[in-house]
């Protein structure tokens, strides 16, 4: 299936290039209507990223090619010409991207690792749009309180780790872990919204 429905109740402005409910609900807090546009996914591996490719590029180049991809898939199922927006966040502690948790063990690996620590989070959007590709970044520092054992425990078995660059959702219970936020906190959900509007404003897409 290509779309599905639309979100925000009017006649969609653009197609969202991404199955997060998050982005989703960020785009409906700011009143634009959208569709979400379902994109297959590439085959192999979930977003490598490329030898020598430092984390701040990885997350840039990720959202941008999701904009390509979706830009494709529009025009090979003849769908509406409307502006496509893709976005990508990873969560980058000591240079190294935490990615979405593979498995259990995974996130209890990650969440350790964030614990007591400051991390960044980078979310890149891209938007297509009559043609051109337009792309900003938003780039969080957060402060990771200390989680013991039992702290990680009971947040895996919450399965809110799950799917989450990270593997916390600041949204989420994970919210009380976060002692100190320096940036964007829609960024850190997802989609950055300052940013996101700019963009929308830059090739004419007007907001509420």
């Amino acid at each position: 299936m290509a779309t599905s429905s639309c979100a925000g109740g009017d006649t969609p402005r653009l197609y969202l290039a991404s199955a997060s409910p998050r982005r989703r609900e960020l785009l409906m807090q700011i009143g634009l209507a959208h569709t979400v546009l379902q994109v297959p996914a590439p085959p192999g591996e979930d977003e490598p990223q490329h030898a020598d490719e430092t984390a701040a590029d990885y997350v840039q180049r990720t959202a941008r090619e999701k904009a390509e991809r979706g830009q494709q898939w529009m025009t090979s199922q003849a769908l509406a010409p409307l502006p496509l927006l893709a976005a990508d966040t990873t969560v980058i502690l000591q240079g190294d991207v935490l990615g979405k948790p593979i498995d259990r063990e995974h996130a209890i690996d990650m969440l350790s690792r964030l614990s007591g620590t400051t991390h960044q989070v980078h979310t890149a959007v891209a938007l297509w749009h009559d043609g051109q590709l337009h792309q900003d970044v938003s780039v969080s520092q957060v402060r990771m309180r200390h989680l013991d054992a039992d702290d990680i425990t009971r947040y895996c078995d919450s399965g809110e780790p799950f799917g989450k660059a990270g593997a916390y959702g600041i949204q989420g219970l994970a919210g009380t872990f976060i002692a100190h936020l320096s940036g964007s906190y829609t960024g850190v959900m997802g989609l950055p919204v300052f940013e996101t509007a700019q963009l929308l404003r830059r090739v004419g897409i007007l907001l509420p």
